[in-house]
């Protein structure tokens, strides 16, 4: 495949190496705005798009895939309060667009793994869940998209929660606690606490590897299809 990236920081790199590893070619870098005023006509020319940029220039970035008919692999957080605008704009042009909070295998079978044990625990209200998520300090985006899936997967699973806080104010919400520090890569921890014990599930990323991979798998997957995806329909054909 011909490769185009939009974003060029340490998980475009990532990319770029994963998807040169598995024998494509990465025929298009768009960084910024200066990029995209003198390459973008090469876009057209690409099978599919990779977009890792930010969360101020996302929403711009997939538009001009969708207009362009490029498929495009988002993995850009920060943005889903805009996805109906987006799901609308890819589906009038029949367009593809593919996006999520986090490409890593390991990470959504973690999700998978959320989801179970919050369905379970619905029969025992005397736990409580909390999430905690801790990544270095140049993410732009808090809580991370990660850890707002997480959350609103413990929402769709257990009827004893209505949404999810920053604080621990509310029973009826999940408390999310973000942390910025050094150089973390991503880790993620659910606990359930009870009066008698606590159940601790976590998923920690050890370098960018495992997402880079997961998104050159999505585009390798993506390229023929028509409409709006996530990892969950990748691993659950």
């Amino acid at each position: 495949m011909k490769i185009a990236l939009l974003g060029y920081g340490k998980m475009g790199h990532e990319i770029e190496k994963a998807a040169i590893g598995s024998g494509h070619s990465i025929h298009l870098i768009l960084d910024n705005e200066s990029d995209w005023n003198s390459k973008s006509s090469f876009l057209t020319e690409c099978d599919v798009a990779i977009e890792f940029s930010v969360p101020s220039t996302v929403i711009q970035n997939i538009s001009r895939c969708i207009e362009s008919g490029i498929p495009v692999v988002v993995g850009t957080t920060g943005w889903y309060d805009q996805l109906p605008f987006v799901t609308g704009l890819c589906n009038s042009n029949n367009g593809t667009l593919f996006y999520a909070s986090n490409f890593s295998i390991g990470v959504n079978i973690f999700f998978e793994i959320n989801r179970k044990l919050a369905s379970l625990l619905q029969a025992y209200p005397s736990y409580s869940p909390a999430i905690t998520e801790v990544h270095h300090t140049q993410k732009l985006d808090s809580p991370s998209g990660t850890a707002i899936t997480l959350a609103n997967e413990i929402i769709a699973s257990n009827s004893r929660y209505t949404g999810f806080t920053d604080t621990n104010s509310s029973s009826d919400k999940v408390p999310v606690t973000s942390i910025r520090e050094g150089t973390v890569t991503g880790k993620h921890t659910i606990t359930w606490s009870s009066e008698v014990d606590q159940i601790t599930i976590s998923h920690d990323a050890r370098n960018r590897q495992g997402f880079a991979f997961g998104a050159v798998m999505a585009a390798e997957w993506v390229k023929n299809r028509k409409g709006v995806f996530t990892m969950s329909d990748l691993m659950n054909p």
